[in-house]
């Protein structure tokens, strides 16, 4: 099996995507990592999607209501932030703008005159350094090598932080088994209660919501698509009743399900 995800080498993405795969490729953005599933070029993508300091990977959450894909799994692995640099002395941090938001804390108090400057990811941040004696990266600490060494380890702002990433798939290997359930909801209209009304289908049936976000649809101002995360799977009759009820609320919109899946944490 081959899968694609965030490039390149040495990403917090490609160490997820090992858990599944062992032929990985790399693309620069989300929306390629799920054209390559959705145009056959790969059999797994695997996208970051929430982060447990910085919340929900927007780009991700677009992608998925943009295009037909399944989501057949869950990877959680702890992010653990280290400062790498060639020297002591360097004037700019480059990383993730996630990871350097990430490590707000640390670097206000330790480097509160350092440029920090955010790049398409650790790794890419990480060659920055080792090219540039100048400039300190924040990646994981097995980044560090002969010419690049860690200057401090564990810098993230909290010990807990983690990063939820989902595997898709094509839309065809959508599965109803597993403990979790993800829903793209499009009402296509808005009105006083209309969230309520989508939500009570799930509290009624005690099926427990583990995740909401609205993004906009870009069809007009103040219009929005609804991600829905629950912990309950598609074979299960209560969800199925829950669906039917929203896709009746929804009628002149949409209710895409992406599948049910389990979860797997990685430690590495």
């Amino acid at each position: 099996m081959n899968a694609v995800t965030l490039g390149p080498a040495g990403t917090y993405s490609h160490r997820a995507a090992r858990a599944i795969a062992d032929v990985i490729d790399f693309r620069e953005s989300v929306r390629g990592i799920v054209e390559a599933v959705v145009d056959g070029e790969a059999d797994r993508g695997v996208v970051p999607i929430e982060n447990s300091i910085e919340g929900s990977v927007t780009e991700s959450l677009d992608a998925l209501a943009d295009r037909e894909v399944a989501v057949v799994k869950e990877v959680v692995t702890p992010i653990r932030h280290a400062l790498l640099a060639r020297g002591d002395s360097f004037g700019t941090v480059a990383s993730h703008s996630q990871a350097l938001a990430q490590c707000r804390t640390y670097l206000d108090g330790e480097y509160p005159d350092a440029r920090l400057e955010a790049v398409a990811s650790t790794a890419a941040g990480v060659e920055r350094a080792r090219e540039d004696p100048g400039i300190a990266a924040i990646g994981h600490p097995d980044n560090a090598d002969a010419d690049l060494r860690v200057l401090a380890e564990d810098i993230q702002d909290r010990t807990s932080n983690a990063t939820r990433f989902l595997v898709v798939a094509p839309a065809a290997e959508r599965s109803a088994a597993g403990g979790k359930t993800s829903l793209v909801v499009y009402p296509n209209t808005n009105y006083p209660g209309l969230l309520l009304e989508l939500l009570e289908p799930f509290a009624d049936r005690d099926i427990n919501l583990t995740r909401v976000e609205s993004r906009p649809s870009g069809e007009r101002l103040g219009d929005y698509v609804f991600h829905v995360d629950v912990a309950a799977g598609l074979y299960e009759d209560r969800t199925e009743d829950a669906i039917a009820a929203i896709e009746s609320l929804v009628s002149d919109g949409w209710v895409r399900q992406l599948g049910s899946y389990d979860v797997e944490h990685v430690l590495d």
